[in-house]
Parts: structure tokens; C-alpha cells; sequence
């Protein structure tokens, strides 16, 4: 028999309601994924602060077409629809918030932020973060944010490959009521809603593990950066000083470096 799903819908509705959220909240035992169920509800105009929450995802998925990849009933799968009054170009802004959240709802110091999405533990990745928008009209009408978490797994819950590289809350030690860290999360988003340009920067400085270390940043094009990473823009950028002056890397991948 398999592990029984972390939340249920009861579950689910004490959370959203704990975290002061009076939008009702959908859970699934298994879909493809929740972003994907967010962005139709989305579209169909469901409110701000519409959580869609599985106790397993099929089909996850990360930054730049990867596929995101949980243990049935041990991981945190969860996405809400916001609607930020924000222009499309600081709609970047609303990860780097997110990810700001869920630091200090897990409130371990191992626990940092890997610019631009990534959740880690140490070196390792606990979870990840990812933002799908859509713009009409030149304005941003809705982002989905969906949030993975690993929660419950064991060493023997992750791929072969990933075993070196991945963690969990259990393997960390820490408390694994996935209920609780979702209230956390949501009132601390809740409460720096909506986001401001250097406000968001500010906090997400603040638990980054990518800024003042050397790194490596390959741009969606392909340009490499490298250098010192050494802040946020107002656009959630990352900004790395080089040899030949400072770049400002909207989109990519970053290796740390040391």
C-alpha cells in the first residue's frame, strides 16, 4: 500500500483558513499537475488566493520544460492563482517573494533560497518554486505559482542520479507537518502582499545563497556570465559584477562556484 497523501481536503481548508485565506481551496489525491489545474481556474476567473493542492502529482514540472519529480504522499505539491497589480516586467518579482516565504516557514539556517527558483538545504535541493503568467492587454492578469516541497522522502524516494543532490525535510530533521509549513507559508506571502520592487529585493537578499558568491550564469540564449553575484534588480534580476562590468541576468541557470 502506498503512503497516505500529507493533506486532504479537511486539512487542505484549516490551512488556507489558518493563514486568514477565505478563497475555498481545491485538493486532488493525484493529478498531472496543480499549476496546470491553477492556470484553467485562472482563466476561468477564479479569485486571487485560489490554492490547488495534490497529494501526488504525475506529471510536475520545473523551469525550462523539466519535470519535477515527488514520492506519492511525501512531497508538498501545491499552487495558488495570484493577480499582483503589478507591471508584466516585475511579475519575476512574485518567486523571489515565494521563496522568501518558504525560508522563513521552514525556519531551518541550513534552509536558503539558490537564485533563480531553487529551495536548498546546504548544497542540496529541497524543493522548488515556479511562475507561469499571463499577460492581456499589456497588463498582467493572473501569475500561478506552484510550490514543491519535499517533505517525507527518504533517500530511497529519490531517483539514483538525484541521491547526492536532493533532501527532504525528514532527512534534515525537520518537523514534517505539511499542513503547518503551508499556513506558515501563505501568511508570511500574504502579509508582504503585493509585492514591491525593493522590498522583494530586500527580503530576498536576505536568505539568498547565490549573492556574494562567484558564479555562473548560462542565459536562455546561451551567453555565460561569470563573476560575483552581488544583488537583485527591481525586475528580480540577478546581478553579477565581471571582469568586463556588471551584467544583469534576467532568465538562466546559475552555478555556484565556491
Amino acid at each position: 500500500m502506498g503512503q497516505e497523501p500529507l493533506l486532504d481536503q479537511a486539512s487542505l481548508d484549516r490551512a488556507v483558513a489558518d493563514a486568514g485565506i477565505d478563497v475555498p481551496p481545491r485538493f486532488f489525491a493525484e493529478v498531472p499537475s496543480t499549476s496546470t489545474i491553477a492556470l484553467e481556474l485562472a482563466a476561468d476567473g477564479a479569485p486571487e488566493w485560489t490554492v490547488v493542492a495534490a497529494g501526488h502529482q504525475s506529471a510536475g514540472r520545473g523551469r525550462l520544460g523539466r519535470s519535477w519529480v515527488d514520492a506519492p504522499g511525501k512531497a508538498l505539491a501545491v499552487s495558488m492563482i495570484l493577480r499582483p497589480p503589478v507591471p508584466p516586467d516585475r511579475g519575476p518579482l512574485v518567486p523571489l517573494l515565494a521563496a522568501w516565504a518558504m525560508v522563513g516557514a521552514i525556519s531551518l539556517p541550513a534552509v536558503r533560497a539558490k537564485w533563480p527558483n531553487d529551495l536548498m538545504a546546504g548544497e542540496r535541493k529541497l524543493g522548488g518554486i515556479l511562475a507561469e503568467g499571463r499577460v492581456e492587454g499589456g497588463e498582467l492578469d493572473h501569475v500561478v505559482l506552484g510550490v514543491g516541497i519535499n517533505v517525507a522522502m527518504g533517500e530511497e524516494d529519490f531517483p539514483p542520479d538525484l541521491r547526492a543532490t536532493a533532501t527532504s525535510l525528514a532527512l534534515e530533521g525537520a518537523d514534517t507537518d505539511d499542513a503547518a509549513l503551508l499556513t506558515r507559508f501563505l501568511s508570511a506571502l500574504r502579509g508582504a502582499w503585493p509585492p514591491d520592487d525593493h522590498d522583494v529585493a530586500e527580503r530576498y537578499q536576505r536568505v539568498c545563497a547565490t549573492i556574494g558568491r562567484r558564479v555562473r550564469a548560462t542565459t536562455t540564449s546561451g551567453a555565460r556570465v561569470e563573476g560575483m553575484a552581488t544583488g537583485i534588480s527591481s525586475t528580480g534580476a540577478l546581478i553579477v559584477e565581471g571582469e568586463e562590468g556588471e551584467h544583469v541576468v534576467a532568465f538562466g541557470e546559475v552555478a555556484h562556484l565556491e
